[in-house]
């Protein structure tokens, strides 16, 4: 493929990744697995991440990050003794917010450009690309997560990255910075509950075979009944992503990175979707 999202995948960002002093070996397999997909991605030769974090949360509208350099330091407000201060520098596509807040008003999905000079990366924007792309060499348009947004909402937002992306002839990578179950408990070596977990694998399952719509299906269950995390909305927009590449024409199958690693009772994996 040589423009549109050729890639999308569900990344882990839990505090205790960004400092490898808090990162205890049962998170390690995460830890791996983002290096590896972020090596293999990179390889690739994408113009754009597009990264849609669980912590940066909005309530009414959509935003895409719309500055050219983002400069500053992360720290997790939730517990800034895991992540108290880490520098960044990266890239952004001013161009690609741009148009696509401007195709997300055509579907029904009110969104604004953040070029907002005080905003600053939250630590599920970060986490992940410390290990997906270290040397800073990508462009990242970021994404929050918003409450008023309903599943449906979601997808058509994530839909549009692709149309976007074809349409500017870029190669675009999709990331949802989110865990799969997230009824969280205190004690980080805690596993979700067996049936939680076993529904986290089933979804995992469905998206390896392939099985887009079988999972499309069931998302309403499995996002309510598995605590999926933030209601399930960075997955959604995952999902609306993949379908974008199906319709498209990609034969699609993930692949898993790494293991499958608790924190807290929730259930944290790096799964890439690509033809």
């Amino acid at each position: 493929m040589t423009s549109g999202v050729v890639a999308a995948s569900i990344v882990a960002h839990v505090p205790t990744l960004g400092l490898a002093q808090n990162t205890p070996p049962f998170q390690l397999p995460l830890v791996e697995g983002e290096r590896q997909l972020g090596a293999e991605l990179r390889a690739g030769k994408p113009d754009l991440f597009v990264m849609l974090s669980s912590h940066w949360v909005c309530t009414f509208e959509w935003y895409a990050t719309g500055r050219q350099v983002f400069e500053g330091v992360c720290v997790a407000e939730e517990a800034p003794h895991l992540i108290p201060g880490i520098p960044y520098r990266r890239k952004g596509d001013p161009e690609f917010a741009r148009a696509l807040v401007e195709e997300w008003g055509k579907v029904s999905v009110p969104g604004r450009v953040n070029d907002f000079e005080h905003s600053t990366y939250d630590y599920g924007s970060l986490v992940p690309l410390l290990y997906l792309d270290p040397d800073a060499e990508v462009p990242v348009v970021h994404l929050p997560s918003v409450l008023m947004a309903d599943h449906a909402e979601c997808m058509r937002a994530g839909r549009a990255i692709d149309t976007v992306a074809r349409r500017q002839g870029k190669k675009v990578v999709f990331f949802a910075s989110s865990a799969l179950s997230h009824y969280l408990v205190r004690g980080r070596e805690n596993r979700p509950t067996p049936d939680r977990e076993a529904m986290d694998m089933r979804f995992m399952d469905m998206m390896k075979r392939g099985a887009i719509d079988e999972a499309l299906a069931w998302f309403p269950e499995f996002s309510k009944l598995g605590a999926v995390e933030m209601g399930g909305r960075p997955v959604a927009t995952f999902l609306g992503v993949v379908q974008a590449m199906r319709d498209a024409g990609a034969k699609l199958t993930a692949k898993q990175y790494g293991g499958y690693a608790q924190s807290s009772g929730s259930g944290n994996v790096v799964l890439n979707m690509a033809a």
